[in-house]
């Protein structure tokens, strides 16, 4: 085993430090200021990685984890939750700092805002299958972290409890039916707020069995949205964000790329002249009938080989009927297409909402943007690392108004971070 002393965490999750040969360490388990062993998992010319095996000065922060498989779900149920929100906010500015110069960083990033729910929060869980050869019975499983190892559990406390207890009622009907766990692939399980459950069990080499929707309400308005697609986790702190975007809607016309199902745009400038892209076209078709519900009362117009035209572009966009839909009055538009390729639809008089993938934005947008100058860019992330490297270059046009992270993820290190921009 070898020793380190941890200096802080960084982005990634782990904490840092140095060892005698200077090579860095980052290390799973470990807090700032303590002295840990640990075993090597990957080592590499300038760092290695690891997991802590012992504890050897800790610091005040330190608490207990709940589930015996923390490290595969919850790492950072380590800390006290307090200082998991403020090592949070730190982070965000760590990622800011990374991305450039100072003048990269937001001036003033405000605290982490939570629910207050540590626990028990995540609406969908997927889960692996282990085989136990002693008592020839499947058992709930997740991968260790940083391996293709399975772990087996008997407990959980990161999703809500449903979640959980309708996966062990699957569980219990493949050993009732003497089933054997390399048959199936996993078991994916999502509920709705009210508590009401789909699951699925995903057999190998077979397609993946079609869900019913569900519905959610967010600022009171309802979304459908199929449980194996894309859709926040944690509703109750993503409430708690769009109420916060919903502020810095400041013009009649609204872009929101990268939208999903249409739960930001829809819930923040539905009364708005908004125009929704969406590549992905299960999500699309979701989008649409999210924008239907939206339009109730007004009479959607037929799109056939839809042309657009949109203010200030120059330019006549061509579309295929089942790429477009436009709602009554003109107001809602759903776009299937790549948002990279939508870039005629950013004006200099529309408010641009950003949620984008964990990769980011692609390159051709921020180019767009910042020769197009909106008056506000409202850009969500789930990864503060992209996101300051997107922001960066429009800096000489904009200046950051809001830099406000959320913990939609409690007890682990992934962080969603708000950045407002207004043209200067």
């Amino acid at each position: 085993m070898t020793i380190v002393t941890i200096d802080k965490l960084i982005p990634g999750g782990q904490g840092i430090g140095t060892l005698s040969t200077g090579k860095k360490a980052l290390i799973w388990g470990a807090l700032p200021g303590e002295t840990v062993e640990f075993k090597i998992t990957k080592e590499k010319s300038s760092f290695c990685e690891g997991i802590a095996t012992a504890v050897l000065t800790k610091m005040e922060r330190r608490s207990n984890p709940r589930d015996p498989c923390y490290l595969a779900t919850s790492p950072w149920a380590i800390m006290d939750y307090d200082y998991e929100l403020e090592q949070k906010s730190l982070l965000v500015a760590e990622c800011f700092r990374q991305a450039g110069s100072c003048t990269n960083r937001p001036s003033a990033i405000r605290a982490t805002i939570t629910d207050g729910q540590a626990y028990f929060y995540r609406n969908k869980m997927e889960y692996s299958l282990y085989w136990d050869n002693a008592t020839d019975k499947i058992h709930l499983a997740f991968h260790a972290r940083g391996t293709h190892h399975k772990i087996p559990i008997d407990q959980s406390s990161i999703e809500r409890p449903e979640i959980f207890a309708e996966a062990e009622q699957i569980v219990d009907q493949l050993n009732a039916q003497h089933q054997s766990a390399r048959d199936y692939q996993s078991i994916l399980v999502r509920c709705d707020q009210q508590g009401n459950v789909a699951s699925a069990l995903f057999k190998k080499h077979a397609p993946h069995p079609q869900m019913p929707p569900l519905t959610d309400q967010l600022l009171g308005h309802k979304y459908s949205y199929s449980p194996n697609g894309f859709f926040q986790i944690n509703l109750p702190v993503y409430e708690l964000a769009l109420a916060e975007i919903q502020k810095h809607i400041t013009t009649d016309k609204v872009l929101d790329l990268y939208a999903g199902v249409g739960t930001i745009g829809l819930s923040v400038a539905r009364n708005h002249h908004l125009t929704l892209v969406e590549i992905d076209k299960a999500a699309y078709e979701e989008l649409v009938t999210n924008c239907k519900s939206a339009d109730s009362g007004h009479s959607a117009f037929p799109c056939e080989n839809v042309d657009f035209s949109p203010a200030d572009s120059g330019k006549n966009l061509h579309f295929p009927e089942k790429n477009v839909w436009r709602g009554g009055q003109n107001r809602l538009t759903a776009v299937c297409t790549d948002s990279a390729k939508a870039l005629d639809f950013i004006t200099p008089d529309s408010t641009v909402i950003l949620d984008p993938p964990r990769a980011g934005c692609a390159p051709q947008l921020i180019e767009r943007l910042a020769s197009t100058k909106p008056p506000s860019i409202i850009y969500l992330s789930c990864n503060p690392i992209t996101q300051a490297r997107d922001i960066a270059p429009l800096l000489s046009h904009y200046r950051i108004t809001t830099c406000q992270p959320f913990n939609f993820f409690p007890r682990t290190p992934h962080i969603e971070n708000l950045i407002v921009l207004k043209h200067r």
